[in-house]
């Protein structure tokens, strides 16, 4: 007990100094980010004045002057650089885009039909909060997010745009939104632009950055759901980076799609001929970001470029959309793998039981918190076969308790450790007790439990969904906001994950009943009765309200189903008449009976041996 105590109390300093040194580091970054957000602001304007001059100095950031050049070399390059921009906009019953004709790319992406924690518009990408730029050599270093195109043609689902050169040809964007589809096309081509790019150019890069801003309740646990993804072609599944940390990744080989994933919404890219390589990057801001942003993203792309043809079209593939399993499913492209599910096995359980159950119910009952209690009640009643097995197993050890206990004080020695466990080996043979009894049927549940853990707060459907005080399943149900953050706690209590931790509690007291008096056993009634209680309330307690919930319905069905099978199923008269008629039975040894026989007498010649050494 001391040991547990000492062990949480060093967890619990530990994560405050963590946290104080956390906070200190990123109001530092903050003001290095600040100042380097200035500094670009400030080159940029001077760039744009130098430009707009028609001249531009080189080498100067580096400290050298060096003389005055013009600002391209291409007439029409430079007109493009000083024009003004437009914004235009296609849309369907999904989705709204916006799009800047500087470097003809996304400006805006408002989602319909779904609204942030504030209740105002939903959009993934706020208007210039995207840059996108193609960097190719065309005679000279170019970057399309310079230059202003000219609109070749617009309507509501279609816009295409066109950046012209001198010497003939242009590139064009063409962008196109089908309706009912998340999916926006877009096709890059380079028209004529064979006598303008060398031939030997083979490469040309994409940049894309992207500042996704808060969108749900709860910071920690939008954070932690929060990542960035990446897929190669003919994989399982994508690889992942980032989940709440700022992190980077190099890719030296061909991927297929990338994906900006905040917790219930993605901007995923595709390429229709894979993309040679990347640069992928994530950094989150702070909690107290005053233009509430979650996370800034970014993917420096490299594509192959076939020169030498007079049309050179490369197609794209843009989803800005929810993350929802049936909808990322329905376009074959492995999307729905970036919802967390869990491994492969807590993964197949959530694919082919929970998810369909909770489709199935949620298409008749609208209230969210009732589809949770009806999938806890097909659950437990579905596992109930194993649960009624663990039972039989406890209450069997419980009728023996005291011949264990006697065991116990016939060998308080530690050198009688191997002719104790022999002779309980034999009391759990006579009563026809499995040593695994109790404990295999609990971890054939664990995928079960796992399976929730990661199902709810993953599950788009819960997003914004009212159940009795808890005014969005998807976040945590605060029934007091303390105004300071708290290490582990957080800056509030959540009433789910109290209840559903003094109900831990509560089961854990009716079942240490059963267990030993032996003085070994002291450390796991303390864990299961006390400290896992405690860790599970910390961890809940900032964590989707719908998880803390199904925890409570399942740990009150779990003891109403205890006292029930207690009472009527598997009483003490019961399971004495079956340990008498097991008696009677033939005993045949197990392997584990016999190795364990021959481990005693292996220590009983050992212990003689050396007995006689002394003499």
């Amino acid at each position: 007990m001391t040991g547990f105590v000492l062990i949480f109390a060093i967890m619990m300093g530990f994560s405050w100094y963590q946290s104080r040194q956390y906070s200190k580091q990123m109001e530092a970054q903050a003001q290095l980010d600040s100042i380097a957000r200035a500094e670009q602001m400030v080159a940029m304007a001077l760039d744009s004045v130098k430009r707009a001059e028609g001249l531009v100095t080189d080498g100067e950031m580096a400290g050298v002057k060096v003389r005055n050049m013009p600002a391209y070399k291409d007439s029409l390059l430079t007109e493009a650089r000083l024009a003004d921009a437009s914004v235009y906009k296609l849309s369907n019953d999904k989705v709204e885009i916006e799009f800047t004709t500087r470097g003809a790319q996304p400006y805006s992406v408002k989602i319909n039909d779904y609204k942030s924690y504030d209740s105002t518009d939903l959009y993934l990408i706020k208007p210039e909060m995207s840059q996108m730029g193609i960097s190719i050599f065309a005679g000279e270093n170019i970057n399309t997010k310079d230059f202003v195109f000219r609109v070749a043609e617009h309507n509501d689902s279609l816009i295409v745009m066109q950046l012209p050169f001198a010497e003939g040809g242009y590139i064009q964007q063409k962008y196109s939104l089908t309706k009912g589809s998340y999916m926006l096309q877009n096709e890059l081509s380079f028209v004529n632009m064979d006598g303008v790019i060398p031939h030997n150019v083979s490469m040309f890069d994409i940049d894309w950055s992207v500042v996704i801003p808060r969108l749900e309740k709860g910071y920690k646990n939008e954070k932690q759901y929060s990542k960035l993804d990446y897929y190669f072609s003919g994989d399982k599944k994508p690889e992942e980076i980032g989940r709440g940390r700022d992190a980077s990744k190099r890719v030296d080989t061909k991927l297929k799609w990338f994906a900006f994933q905040q917790q219930f919404f993605s901007a995923i890219m595709t390429s229709g001929s894979d993309f040679a390589s990347a640069d992928l990057s994530v950094k989150y801001f702070q909690e107290d970001d005053p233009s509430r942003n979650l996370m800034a993203c970014s993917a420096h792309l490299r594509s192959d470029f076939q020169p030498g043809s007079s049309d050179v079209k490369i197609p794209y593939e843009f989803y800005f959309g929810p993350n929802d399993y049936r909808t990322l499913k329905s376009y074959d492209q492995k999307y729905e793998k970036i919802i967390p599910l869990g491994g492969w096995l807590v993964g197949w359980f959530s694919r082919l039981v929970i998810i369909p159950c909770f489709d199935f119910l949620g298409r008749f009952i609208s209230n969210y918190g009732l589809v949770i209690l009806l999938m806890t009640l097909l659950i437990k009643l579905i596992i109930s076969p194993l649960t009624i097995k663990s039972y039989k197993s406890s209450a069997k050890m419980q009728v023996i308790k005291p011949e264990v206990d006697k065991l116990n004080q016939k060998y308080p020695n530690e050198k009688d450790a191997m002719k104790k466990q022999q002779a309980m080996m034999d009391l759990y043979q006579k009563a026809g007790i499995s040593p695994m009894g109790g404990c295999l049927p609990m971890l054939l549940q664990m995928p079960i439990l796992f399976a929730m853990f990661r199902f709810f707060p993953a599950s788009i459907e819960l997003r914004q969904q009212k159940f009795l005080w808890a005014d969005d399943l998807s976040a945590y149900d605060s029934i007091w906001d303390f105004g300071v953050n708290i290490p582990l706690l957080g800056d509030h209590l959540s009433l789910f994950a109290l209840l559903m931790a003094v109900t831990m509690f509560v089961y854990s007291k009716m079942t240490s009943s059963q267990m030993s008096d032996d003085p070994n056993m002291a450390g796991m009634k303390f864990m299961s009765v006390w400290l896992m209680p405690i860790m599970m309330f910390f961890i809940c307690n900032n964590l989707s309200s719908a998880l803390s919930y199904y925890y409570l319905l399942s740990n009150i069905i779990t003891m109403i189903m205890t006292w029930y099978i207690r009472k009527f199923v598997v009483t003490e008269e019961k399971v004495r008449a079956d340990m008498m008629l097991n008696a009677n039975k033939p005993k045949q040894k197990s392997k584990w009976q016999q190795r364990l026989e021959e481990a005693q007498k292996m220590q009983e010649q050992m212990q003689k041996q050396q007995q006689k050494n002394r003499r």
